[in-house]
């Protein structure tokens, strides 16, 4: 066993964990969750991580990493009207498609159908308002989010992957030292869950559920089976959407947003760096399990943290956080000339925020570019 095993293991749990933290409690706040169910699906997500990771990278001896859907706690966070109940419903609703499509091939295959570009302004859409609203941060507190930016494009150009988090870590501190830190919290927390009654809303579930599970497909696990291809392993498709289906329905209840393959992070640990030897680089899969259940331990107090922290700051974080994803989605929408019309509708309704008939703006998008590519593609037949 290499030391080196380990340590990509822990350094890929604790970039996905620090790096999107603040913007689960965004989306538990968003809801209105209380901070004891803010915690609890904290703590519910870190679990499901564990025994998802741990019995994936046994069962198929490759070092296969879930995750938390970061765009979908974006799009969760942007949504209006949702109640901690009605987001529950969702969230069981996105693990249920994610069960269906991994037991019913022509859906998973309708899904892969889905035009990427469509799919990609979509996340783009959602991931815009978070990525602006860093500025008015800045303008508000510039002491506080001015530094934060300029340690963030110098940190990017060493270490990508730790650029997030030094913004975190300077962030907090800096925080302190300006005096806006709010009550800390007491001593450690015992990691407690606790179960919120999901309520089935159809208005939710058209406008949060479907594009949840759609960007959790798009920007998670397709993304996801492709790095663990480029590492030169063979994705067992079915088995990590039934398990990280699974997973969601089981922890939904506590809270907790779609567990969903991991795809950035991954990468930390499918390379030569992790282990030259490919078939000896599954046990990283154990030790990042093991990690975010020492996470889940300090689950609350770390949720507490997050909590007592300036606003400007915490929107300034996951506006950084947000910015990786936020160039890919674009690139992909932006990349086929013949796509280009309709994706930027479709990024356009959905920055746009706009809620018809109580239903989302990202459901909206998805419909109008899906309607101007469908209306293009039938004037290129009857030319």
């Amino acid at each position: 066993m290499r030391t080196s095993v380990i340590t990509s293991a822990v350094v890929a749990a604790l970039v996905g964990f620090g790096g999107t933290l603040a913007l689960i409690v965004a989306a538990a706040q968003a809801v209105g969750a209380t901070p004891a169910q803010t915690a609890s699906g904290v703590i519910g997500l870190c679990l499901s991580m564990a025994a998802t990771s741990a019995w994936l990278g046994w069962r198929h001896r490759m070092p296969i990493l879930a995750a938390w859907s970061t765009p979908g706690a974006a799009l969760v966070a942007g949504s209006h009207g949702l109640t901690a109940g009605t987001a529950v419903g969702a969230f069981l609703v996105a693990g249920a498609l994610i069960l269906v499509t991994a037991a019913v091939k022509p859906l998973g295959a309708l899904v892969q159908r889905l035009p990427v570009a469509i799919a990609a302004a979509m996340l783009a859409g959602v991931l815009f308002r978070f990525c602006t609203s860093v500025f008015p941060a800045a303008q508000a507190d510039p002491l506080l989010v001015l530094p934060l930016i300029a340690i963030f494009l110098v940190a990017r150009r060493i270490n990508p992957f730790g650029a997030v988090l030094s913004v975190l870590v300077i962030g907090i501190a800096l925080a302190f030292m300006l005096g806006r830190v709010g009550p800390l919290p007491g001593p450690l927390q015992a990691p407690v869950v606790e179960l919120i009654v999901p309520r089935f809303d159809i208005e939710a579930l058209v406008g949060v559920a479907v594009p949840l599970f759609i960007v959790t497909m798009a920007s998670q696990n397709l993304p996801g089976f492709a790095v663990l291809q480029a590492a030169g392993y063979t994705p067992p498709t079915q088995s990590i959407l039934a398990v990280t289906g699974l997973a969601s329905l089981v922890t939904a209840p506590f809270g907790s947003l779609t567990s969903n393959l991991a795809a950035i992070t991954a990468s930390i640990c499918t390379g030569p760096d992790t282990h030259p030897d490919p078939a000896k680089r599954w046990p990283a899969s154990l030790f990042y399990a093991l990690s975010y259940l020492v996470l889940a331990a300090g689950g609350a107090s770390l949720v507490a943290l997050i909590a007592a922290l300036p606003p400007g700051l915490v929107a300034t974080f996951a506006g950084l956080a947000l910015l990786a994803p936020l160039v890919g989605a674009l690139g992909t929408a932006m990349g086929d000339m013949a796509m280009r019309f309709p994706a930027v509708l479709t990024l356009a309704v959905t920055a746009s925020g706009v809620s018809l008939l109580g239903v989302g703006s990202a459901f909206w998008g998805l419909m109008a570019g899906l309607a101007a590519l469908g209306i293009e593609r039938a004037g290129r037949r009857a030319a």
